[in-house]
């Protein structure tokens, strides 16, 4: 097997997961990491036991990795994976693929220009529940499709914001609580009931008017397009809420409902029950973020070894981007600039 050289570009909080999977992996090589803050550089560099670099072209000259990992703010995923690509070399881009929809696409045309390959990091999709679900709808088991939803109420305060500057502003998160926070459920909520053509829906702050410019509530109904016809879906998301409660989706179908929460629970319409518990569930403080982001890792890598094109790329994270910047196009008191 051929062990892959891997840097990680933006040493904030989710590279810590990124750092974990890598430094786990024997098949590969943590070559560097850079960041432009100082400390925050040093203190990882020193952790993982690899050179630290004060930015991506200094990291590429120097250590020609073969991936690098992009967990920087929002607003530069765009930009330093469009680099990599430039040098064919591959990028996994934490969530989401761009700050903006102009930008999302700027770099899925330079992805098709590169022989390197691109990949997204929608861990969800590899929960052992959300697996099950994706392989019931498409084993025809629950029947024809009616329709969904699907809700994301969690608890983010003002201090959440104040601590990284670049949260909770148009220019350098994109977005809230639907770009950041419920970004992974609406793009479980499209992969499972198809491509949407049509959004109808609206955002504003509720919850921390005065402390962001972005968005921390959202609704919508959405149209999707199957095999078998248009179905709908809705959707609603909030920080505005006292806790991180749980995520919930929810598939009815001809024969049954689908419930995904922590488990996922069937309910045929002949009274059977089954119930799908993950084989592993995250902990902690960031339990939200899931326990999968090392599987999509090593699948990732399986794709650039093979030279194969990732199934989660960036025209598969526009579909998401694309739902949530109608949302924020038929919102106009949210002051995008």
């Amino acid at each position: 097997m051929t062990r892959l050289r891997v840097a990680v570009a933006g040493c904030g909080d989710i590279a810590a997961i990124h750092l974990d999977a890598i430094l786990a992996d024997p098949d590969v090589e943590l070559v560097g990491v850079c960041d432009v803050d100082a400390g925050r550089r040093d203190a990882t560099a020193r952790r993982v036991g690899c050179p630290g670099f004060a930015d991506l072209t200094a990291l590429l000259d120097a250590a020609a990795p073969d991936v690098v990992h992009v967990c920087t703010p929002h607003h530069d995923h765009a930009d330093l994976a469009a680099q990599c690509l430039a040098r064919d070399v591959s990028v996994l881009l934490e969530k989401p693929v761009a700050h903006s929809l102009a930008a999302g696409e700027r770099l899925a045309r330079a992805a098709e220009d590169s022989t390197a390959v691109l990949g997204v990091c929608f861990q969800n999709r590899y929960n052992d529940t959300a697996r099950a679900l994706r392989d019931l709808l498409d084993g025809g088991a629950l029947g024809q499709v009616l329709g969904g939803r699907a809700s994301v109420h969690w608890f983010r305060d003002a201090d959440y914001y104040a601590r990284r500057d670049w949260r909770g502003r148009w220019a350098t998160a994109g977005g809230g609580v639907l770009m950041n926070q419920a970004i992974h459920t609406l793009d479980l909520l499209q992969w499972y009931l198809g491509p949407v053509t049509d959004v109808r829906g609206t955002a504003a702050t509720l919850a921390l008017p005065g402390h962001i410019e972005v968005e921390d509530t959202a609704v919508m109904r959405l149209r999707h397009r199957t095999p078998a016809g248009e179905v709908t879906s809705v959707f609603h998301a909030t920080n505005g809420h006292v806790e991180n409660a749980p995520v919930t989706l929810e598939i009815v179908a001809e024969h049954a409902r689908a419930r995904l929460e922590t488990d996922l629970t069937v309910t045929y319409d002949d009274g059977r029950v089954e119930v799908v518990r993950p084989a592993s569930v995250a902990a902690g403080e960031r339990a939200y973020w899931g326990a999968s982001h090392g599987l999509l890792i090593e699948d990732f890598y399986r794709h650039v070894r093979a030279g194969k094109r990732f199934w989660i790329d960036a025209p598969a994270a526009l579909e998401t981007l694309r739902i949530i910047d109608a949302v924020y196009d038929q919102s106009p008191w949210l002051r995008r600039g």
